[in-house]
């Protein structure tokens, strides 16, 4: 079964979710123009069948855009520390370590 649309986030969670909304409609403008041209333009017994395919098409982009900003977002928010870590060395060399018979 499907999960629940309206999950209870925390206060910042639902203003991130908000954000995010409001960029995502901005990014989706293009689109939204085109399932509305994509509606008006089709007689009523039309609006179903090969309409729905491209309306899914157009809503597709959506969501892709949706995701990428999503992620876009995640990559700049990283705010951890440095690795502690000291980086590799140079690797060794293919040549045998032991004395050569």
């Amino acid at each position: 079964m499907a999960r629940s649309r309206a999950a209870h986030l925390s206060a910042e969670k639902e203003a991130e979710a908000q954000a995010l909304a409001r960029r995502i409609r901005e990014l989706a403008d293009e689109e939204l123009v085109e399932i509305a041209r994509l509606l008006v333009s089709k007689p009523e017994h039309e609006t179903f069948g090969e309409t729905e395919y491209e309306l899914r098409d157009i809503v597709l982009k959506v969501g892709a855009k949706a995701l990428e900003e999503h992620l876009r977002l995640k990559k700049t928010a990283t705010g951890g520390a440095a690795s502690i870590v000291r980086p590799a060395h140079k690797p060794p060399s293919s040549r045998a370590t032991g004395p050569s018979r």
